[in-house]
This record gives C-alpha cells, structure tokens and sequence, in this order.
C-alpha cells in the first residue's frame, strides 16, 4: 500500500476549505480539516500530519498562537507549517515565521501557487530533499 503525505487543512471559511481540500486532494495528499486553532492543535497532538496549512484568523486561538501551540509538542517540531492568509500586510511573512511557520503564500491563490509554496517548504526540511514521495520513500 503506497501512503499518502497527510495534510492538516486549518481554515474556518467553508468555500475556501471545500476549493483547497478538492486541489491538495488532486495533489495527491491525504487531508484532514480543522476549522480553528485550537482544533488544530488538538489534532496535532492527537496524530501529527506531514504538513499543515495554517490560516492565520482563526476562531478560538489566531494561526499565530495555534502555530506557538503546536511548536511546543515534541512530536510537532518539524513537522512543515505554511501559513495561508488573506491578510497579505507587509511585514506578515515575518511575523508568520517569527511564529514558527516555514512558509507563507497570500489568499487568494492559484492551484500552481500552493503547489509550489508546498513544495518549497517540504524541500526545506531535512527529510524531504527532492520531492514528497522520496520523502515518503524514505519514512517507509
């Protein structure tokens, strides 16, 4: 059985999620849906993915705290956090990754967008030099 890179949507807005769960579906990611912060690290806790997109307003707890949350469980460390909002102020890729995020990509965005900004941020982990699969091959 070939396993898919599990993916953690976090992402209140309904229309958004339904669009973004269909596209990293067609990448070929298992996803799974949380709808605010502190869902999000419930579910992390309770099954780390292999990555999360993290919107950043949130009900509950903002993606900043939520991403601060998840940094602090030792199985969450390393696990890739792109951060995903429509809140594109300058200055807040930098407060994305002061937070703990590995990435940023601004709402709205295209299919070819989010699959690169993936991309990018998994082929920045230590585990994941060229591409998912070989980073999937190498778990297994």
């Amino acid at each position: 059985m070939n396993s898919k890179t599990r993916v953690l949507l976090v992402e209140d807005n309904k229309p958004t999620i339904d669009v973004v769960e269909m596209e990293l579906a067609w990448m070929g990611y298992e996803v799974t849906i949380a709808e605010d912060g502190l869902e999000a690290v419930e579910s992390v806790a309770a099954q780390p993915p292999d990555l999360i997109i993290m919107d950043i307003q949130l009900p509950k707890i903002n993606g900043f705290e939520a991403v601060r949350r998840i940094r602090a469980l030792p199985a969450a460390r390393d696990i890739p956090i792109l951060a995903a909002t429509a809140k594109a102020l300058h200055g807040d890729d930098e407060k994305c990754k002061a937070a703990g995020c590995d990435g940023y990509i601004a709402k709205p965005f295209t299919h070819r967008e989010l699959q690169a900004a993936i991309e990018r941020i998994l082929k920045r982990r230590p585990d994941s030099h060229q591409s998912v699969d070989e980073a999937l091959m190498r778990k297994t």
